[in-house]
Order: structure tokens, then sequence, then C-alpha cells
């Protein structure tokens, strides 16, 4: 069932129970005051009667005779008993019936005073009167015609009232409801148009300050990251398959060009050593494509617990050394790679240096970032620094390279991307982007300042073991 209709429904069901709850307590109270006000109407004839017919000590019936041929009956289907305090009957205005009258029904209004009942055939009312030496027992019932009359026009008049009511209760919420989810209405048909072909620039009608508003407002967000996703999904898969290609190129080249013909022992070892090159290229290319599919799924699907930071990058500095070493071996000793690592202020207790994380992926992270550094720094030196405070650990990665220029600061954190700078340097992009993701996952913070030809320096900033 559509909202507009449910909406149409609820509102109909709530208004008419309301409705009829509402009638009938009306007819309810009409009844209770009827019923109330004729007993009382009773009471006062029976209590007049009684008056009228004790007189000087004496109850002078051929009186009530008189008045009752005359104008004293005026009550419809009127019944009128008097008996003594012994029961006798001493006067009734029905003729040719026979009188039957409870005796427990006289003892008891002897006994209290005073009786009032409502019977199926209208209201009876007893009393038990005294004036001197002189009581009498009367009692007077009667059918309040024009009363029930009244009752039963009002009965016809609330169930008129009540099936007016429910149509027009019917036709007016289906119009508002109508009108509340056409807001709605006008946000689906926008949403069916869209497709993974037009999300670019594309949005919906988001006007107003109610939840309706705010709803197309977070949808167009949504379309925004949708979008913005889908561009980089697009980015990413076109600058994976180039990178990837070119080094699959190079090797195919190669090894063609190796088998068009002989060739001497030398010339087939700078092939493979070409070759190998490219192929530890492509490695590392594989290796970072699945550190960034790692990096992108969430908490949940890692170990965390309770990691030193500076062991941690002590560790890095000597794995990033003998790598480095390994690859410039017989270079100058100046060459030599050297990763300087201090701290701003000595810690007082170890957990000053202990952040909540994930080993692994900690160290893929500062092994980039020293990578990184050592790959562009000109005397290949790095310096690493290690602050702290109550809530978070500090680590500052600085080199003295050939810097980023101020306009690609905010770009080097996307996949595949490399400063105009840099294209002369072996890399292909995903370093920075794997190293962002990684502290996003421990919820911590990465910045990056530079100076072209002075150098540029990475600050990661990891949430405190007690933040």
């Amino acid at each position: 069932m559509k909202i507009k209709y449910k909406i149409a429904l609820y509102y109909s069901i709530s208004a008419i129970i309301l409705l009829i709850t509402f009638a009938f307590l009306a007819y309810y109270f009409s009844a209770q005051s009827r019923k109330a006000e004729y007993l009382e109407r009773l009471e006062y004839r029976a209590r007049s009667i009684a008056n009228v017919i004790i007189e000087d000590d004496r109850v002078k019936i051929d009186l009530l005779r008189k008045l009752d041929k005359t104008t004293f009956q005026d009550l419809y289907q009127e019944t009128i008993l008097v008996y003594n305090p012994a029961y006798d009957l001493l006067y009734s205005n029905i003729k040719d019936t026979a009188i039957r009258t409870s005796r427990h029904l006289l003892d008891y209004i002897k006994k209290n005073g005073q009786y009032s009942h409502e019977r199926d055939n209208g209201e009876q009312v007893g009393i038990f009167y005294t004036e001197g030496a002189v009581s009498v027992l009367v009692l007077v019932s009667s059918f309040d015609k024009y009363g029930y009359q009244n009752l039963q026009n009002l009965k016809q008049i609330l169930m008129i009232e009540i099936i007016i009511a429910v149509i027009l209760l019917v036709v007016v919420g289906y119009f508002f409801a109508r009108k509340m989810v056409q807001p709605i209405d006008k946000l689906v048909r926008q949403v069916k148009t869209i497709t993974a072909n037009n999300l670019q620039g594309i949005s919906v009608d988001a006007r107003g300050r109610d939840e309706i508003a705010q709803l197309g407002a977070n949808f167009n967000t949504m379309l925004q990251r949708l979008s913005d996703a889908f561009d980089l999904q697009k980015s990413f898969v076109s600058n994976a398959s180039h990178e990837l290609r070119t080094p699959l190129a190079a090797i195919i080249s190669q090894l063609q060009v190796a088998l068009s013909k002989e060739r001497s022992k030398e010339v087939y070892a700078d092939i493979l050593a070409s070759v190998l090159e490219d192929a530890q290229h492509l490695s590392d290319l594989s290796n970072g494509l699945l550190q960034l599919a790692q990096s992108e799924l969430n908490e949940q699907k890692f170990i965390f617990s309770e990691v030193r930071i500076d062991e941690l990058l002590l560790e890095m500095g000597n794995l990033i050394k003998l790598k480095h070493a390994s690859a410039v071996s017989g270079a100058e000793p100046h060459k030599a790679p050297r990763v300087d690592l201090r701290f701003l202020k000595v810690p007082e207790q170890d957990t000053e240096l202990i952040c909540q994380g994930n080993d692994s992926l900690l160290k893929v992270l500062f092994l980039n970032l020293l990578d990184n550094a050592l790959k562009y720094s000109s005397d290949n030196t790095v310096s690493v620094t290690i602050d702290f405070t109550p809530e978070s650990i500090r680590v500052q990665v600085k080199d003295n390279g050939i810097g980023i220029p101020p306009e690609e600061l905010s770009k080097i954190f996307e996949p595949f991307y490399r400063g105009a700078n840099a294209h002369h340097t072996r890399g292909h992009g995903l370093g920075l982007s794997i190293c962002k993701k990684i502290v996003l996952l421990h919820k911590g913070k990465i910045s990056v300042t530079s100076v072209v030809g002075q150098g540029t320096s990475f600050t990661v900033v990891l949430p405190h073991i007690h933040s």
C-alpha cells in the first residue's frame, strides 16, 4: 500500500474512532441526564400527591380523586398508588386492573423513605411521607415518551452526522495525504531518472525545512559521494591499467627483441637485468594495489592491539636501511641511506608511546613514508621526530628533497597521482594513498607541508591508547 493511502487510512480511522467515541459519550450523558431529570420529576409528583391528600391529620382520598378527574394527571401512562403504613391500598388511578405491589418493595420504601427504579415500560418512584401523625406510601410510575423520543432523534442525528463525517474525513484525509506526499512522489520521479551515466552534477529538488527536504539534501550529498566514488573508480581503473600495461609492454618488447636473433652473452645479461627491473616494478605495483585494497576494509576486519610506536619506527628504520643499502652497494659512503630518529621530549611512561592499532598496517604506513622520503632526499637522509600529548602520538617524517608545488599538495593522496617534478623518479603513486587510508582506519590524521627545493614533511597523528 502506498504511503499516501496509509496516511489517509490511519487519519480516517483515528478521526472516525474519536468521532464515534464523542457521539457515544454525547448520547450516554444525554440519556443519563434524561433519566435523572425524569426521576426527579416523578419524585416531585409523589411528594405533591402526599402533601395534597394529608390534611388535618387525615388522608383525604376524595380530594385526590377529584384532582385526578380534572387536571392533576399530565404524565404519559401515569400510575399512582397510595398505601397506608399497613400496606392497605388507599388509592389507585388504574381502572379494571389487578394491582400487585411487592411487599418487599413496600418494606424497602417504608424503611429507606425513598425508592427509584428504571423499567422497560418507564420509571417508577416511591416515597414514604409523614405529616404530623399520618403517614402514607406513594408510588408514581410513568413513561417518558417525549424524553425517549428526543433520545431517538438525537441517535438518528448522530448516526447521520457520523456517516457524513466519515465520507468527509476520507476525502479530506486523502486530499491532505496526497499533498503531504507530493514532495516524496516528486523525489521518487527524480530518482528514477538517475543512472550510473548521469550522476555527474545531478541533484534532486530539496527546498524547505521539513524532514522530506532534509531527506532530499542528504540524498544529494549521497549522490555527490557516489559521483566522486565513480570518478575515483574510473580514474583508479584507468591509472591501474596504464601502470600495469607499461612494465608488461616493456618486458614483452625486450623479450621479443632478445628472441628476434642470436645475441651475445653480455646483451642477454643486460636484457635480463632490464626485464628484472620491470618485473620488480610490476611486483611493487601489485603489492601496492593489494595494500590499497586491504586499507579499504573497515576496522572490524583487522585485529587491533597495543603498538609501541618508537619500537616500530626503529624496526622500520633498520629495515629501510638494509633495503636501500643492498640497492646501492658499492656506492660512495656519503650516499648510504640514513634515518635519524629522535624524541622531542623524553617520555615518563611507556604508555605515552603506545597506540591501539594493527601492527602490520602501521608498518606499511611508516615503511611507505620512510621509503618515499629517502627516494626524494638529495643526500639520502630522512629525519623522524616523535612527540606526544595526553591525547595522541605525533610522528613527523621529513626529507630535504625536491619538494611539492603548493597547487599539488591537495592531490598527492589520490591513487596514482604523481607530481609534475616526480616523473623522473621511479614509483607508481600508490604509497601516500595507502598511508592516508591506514591513518584514517586508525582514526588519526595525516598532513603535509612542503617547500619546493627544500623538502617535504609528513606529520602523522595517532590517537593515544587512553584517548
